[in-house]
This record gives C-alpha cells, structure tokens and sequence, in this order.
C-alpha cells in the first residue's frame, strides 16, 4: 500500500523536524507540503521571528513545496482561524485528507485543531504525542540534527539563552521549571541541519533584542493587562 499524500503543519523549527523525520521513516505518510503561518507585516514566521528567505531556504534544503499562510501585524483568534480555514481548504481541493502536528502533550491545542480540522474532513496525526520531551531532544541531538534558538520567554529564560545552539550543554543549563522541548512555549527554534535536509541551512547570527506584547489574558490577581516579554535573535540569510 502506498503511503498517503499529506501535508505537515511547519514551524521551522526542532518539533517539526523530528515529526518529519519520524514520519519518512515510518513511511505510512508522504510529506508533499508543508504549511507555515507568517507575519505578512514583518515578513517573518509566526512566533519564531524567523525571516521569511530564511525559511525558504530551509524548505528548499528539505526538497518539500512550502504554503504560506499570510497572517496581519497583530492577528486575532477570529484572523487566525478565518486564514487558516481558507488555507486547509484550499489543501482540501488539492487531495489531501491527511496533516501532521509536531505537538508532545497539549491536550487543549490537539482537541482544537482535531476540531477545526475536521469540520473540513482532515484527519490530524501527532507522531511525538506524549514522547518524553526530554528523551526526544536528546534524540534529536543524536541523531545529528542542529537548531538555534531564535525567540525565549523572557520570564523564564535570560539573553544568554537566545541565538544558542541545542545541545547537550543547553538542556543541562535549562532551568528546572523550563520544558526540556519548550512545549509550553518557552522557546522556539531554527533547525538548520540533519538527516532530513539534503544540505546544511546558512545563515548569519545577527542582533538580539526584546520585545514586549500584551498577554493574551489578563492578569487575574490585579485584573490589569500583564505585558509579556520574549528575546529574539535576528538570523541572516
């Protein structure tokens, strides 16, 4: 039987790649796109930061077509969802009936997007689900991938933290309360090398800076708006 035309939710970043090296190796699935929200104002991945040639760069070391999905400067969760919507539809018309999510163990964001997927007749698959995170970046280590941090929680992570590269001395410095995957948020990551890629991504480490965004919810305690802050690291093309 022949493995299924699908298409994989790409971040850019080590979760989307470990999922997409799980998924070829398992070989129930063929990967023959992959779909990634950015920033239309800035150019740049959602959430990562990461500038928009840079991921065509990677997609082109990876051999797989690239759809994007155009999101504005500051999206609402009515933006997200109309744009998204459009996007999978238009995967739909194409032929695909399968997707895959590099998500470990939010269980919240699984029965959201198995929802909204399925209102379209997508079927979402979760290869990682409920892997131990810290066994899997110590896989991802070994077996040879690299990634860069290039935007962290800035309540939980210092500057030296952004613009590091994973490795074994990374997950051994990242506080206690930190997820060794940064599942919950608490950082996001630029994977530029391993099994999966024909070629190494190049790319120049540039500036860092801190932003700050308001808080999706407020402050409960006080009832004020609660501002978050996150570093960012600039990576060059």
């Amino acid at each position: 039987m022949s493995a299924k035309k699908t298409y994989l939710n790409w971040s850019s970043g080590k979760d989307a790649s470990m999922v997409l090296y799980e998924t070829q190796k398992e070989g129930k699935f063929e990967v023959v796109k992959l779909l990634t929200s950015v920033n239309g104002h800035h150019n740049r991945v959602s959430m990562h930061g990461l500038r928009r040639e840079l991921l065509f760069k990677q997609a082109e070391a990876l051999g797989i077509p690239l759809k994007l999905v155009n999101l504005p400067e500051q999206p609402s969760m009515e933006d997200y969802s109309k744009l998204m919507g459009e996007a999978v539809s238009d995967l739909k018309r194409e032929g695909f009936e399968d997707c895959i999510f590099g998500d470990i163990f939010l269980e919240d964001l699984r029965a959201y997007r198995e929802k909204q997927l399925a209102e379209v007749g997508i079927s979402c698959h979760f290869p990682l689900w409920k892997r131990d995170t810290k066994e899997l970046l110590n896989d991802f280590i070994d077996k040879g991938f690299k990634a860069i941090t290039v935007c962290v929680n800035g309540e939980l992570l210092g500057e030296e933290f952004v613009g590091r590269e994973v490795d074994e001395s990374f997950l051994e410095d990242l506080p206690p309360n930190v997820d060794p995957c940064g599942e919950n948020g608490e950082f996001h990551t630029f994977c530029f090398d391993g099994p999966i890629f024909k070629y190494p991504v190049k790319f120049e480490v540039g500036e860092k800076v801190f932003r700050e965004y308001k808080a999706p919810k407020k402050d409960d305690q006080h009832n004020i708006e609660k501002n978050m802050g996150f570093w960012f690291c600039d990576l060059l093309p």
